[in-house]
């Protein structure tokens, strides 16, 4: 018998965090969280990106630090209270947007990305949701573009999986070749290259800069 994930996490859940408190997991202040964005930021393979999107993006700390890596940043959130205070937080910051959108259902289409950065977000997803934004990600992300996973390890009643277990998934997605894996007790960042039927497959850093 085949055991399928329950529903995902009801919205509600998110809008009652936010009513509580603006910054209800801390980002801002905690050194786990500005520790794993550090982490998160220098696993990428490239200095620089064209055009990133940044799903489930709160309050926009990791939105600011991308933006510092990339020409463009595209962030959204379901939760109409953590896109403005995301929007608020970066609005010093000319080539970063904040959109209100609820993924996968209102993913954005009309461009695509070098970057793509799923933090936090996953495990709130039930099966179909998580395999259609999946697909969805694969569809925006252009050959060669960087795919950056980083989730929560421990059990959480809300979450419907681990790390490890978004970790698993990844791993029998076709079109993606892990470049990167990072593991700790707490939680777990892959980096993942998109690639094309039959291209070659993506070269590391030190390949790329002509080292080996």
């Amino acid at each position: 018998m085949t055991r399928t994930r329950p529903p995902g996490t009801p919205g509600e859940y998110f809008d009652d965090m936010y009513r509580r408190a603006e910054d209800p997991w801390s980002l801002t202040d905690r050194w786990y969280e500005r520790r794993k964005y550090d982490l998160t930021l220098a696993a990428l393979p490239q200095p620089r990106y064209r055009s990133a999107l940044e799903p489930g993006c709160s309050v926009g700390e990791l939105t600011r630090r991308l933006a510092g890596r990339c020409d463009t940043v595209l962030a959204c959130d379901r939760v109409a209270a953590a896109a403005g205070t995301a929007r608020r937080r970066t609005a010093d910051l000319p080539n970063v947007e904040v959109r209100h959108l609820l993924v996968p259902e209102q993913w954005p289409t009309d461009r695509s990305f070098d970057l793509v950065v799923l933090s936090e977000l996953l495990y709130y997803l039930d099966d179909a949701g998580l395999t259609r934004l999946l697909r969805q990600t694969a569809d925006v992300l252009e050959p060669g573009g960087t795919l950056v996973t980083v989730h929560w390890n421990h059990p959480v009643p809300e979450h419907l999986t681990t790390g490890t277990g978004i970790a698993h998934r990844l791993a029998d997605m076709p079109g993606l070749a892990l470049v990167a894996d990072h593991r700790e007790e707490d939680f777990v960042l892959q980096v993942h290259r998109r690639t094309v039927p039959g291209g070659p497959p993506p070269l590391s850093v030190a390949a790329a800069e002509g080292l080996v």
